[in-house]
């Protein structure tokens, strides 16, 4: 709430969402490194005093804007793999999630490494990693068996790894995609 003249208090409902969204722009800019609340405050366009009302701190803060993104990039590809009919369609949905998903952004392909990057030294952190996973494996095993989706897994975050790490950035081979899906997924 701000105050308007005459000392009446206004609401504004969607500040706290702002501030998270604004976080994860600044991660993205800067890393978690480089966030801070004056940054953030700066970039939702809020007070100061808004990031301590709302959050106790830089850590509640990065948990819920990580919790955000990693929600959403659950979704995303929880539906395209809700999408595939069978195993051949599956297969498909695997490798569009590897050559158009995951590295659709280079924004996301940055907020991801700075989430694993936290929760390699942040055990709290890895909560969101673990769900991500879990949720990322419970996708695949509709259509495959649990060890197979654990590689699955495996395959999109290192080639998306591959791909952000890159020094000589080049699109994603969709037939070396295609090869490595089909040789984890074939009897």
């Amino acid at each position: 709430m701000t105050d308007t003249p005459g000392g009446s208090r206004r609401r504004d409902p969607e500040r706290r969402e702002r501030i998270i969204s604004a976080c994860l722009d600044v991660i993205a800019e800067s890393g978690v490194a480089g966030t801070s609340h004056r940054r953030v405050a700066a970039a939702a366009g809020v007070p100061l005093g808004s990031m301590t009302y709302h959050f106790s701190g830089m850590d509640e803060l990065l948990h819920e804007a990580f919790a955000r993104f990693s929600r959403s990039v659950s979704d995303r590809f929880e539906r395209r793999m809700a999408q595939a009919e069978d195993a051949e369609a599956a297969r498909r949905a695997i490798v569009a999630i590897i050559t158009e998903d995951v590295s659709g952004t280079r924004r996301d392909l940055v907020l991801t490494h700075e989430l694993y990057t936290l929760a390699a030294r942040e055990p709290a952190f890895r909560t969101l990693t673990n769900a991500w996973m879990a949720r990322s494996r419970a996708a695949l095993e509709r259509h495959f068996a649990p060890a197979t989706a654990r590689l699955l897994d495996a395959l999109i975050e290192g080639l998306t790894i591959h791909r952000a790490l890159d020094t000589e950035p080049r699109e994603q081979d969709p037939a070396l995609v295609v090869a490595a899906v089909e040789r984890l997924t074939r009897p």
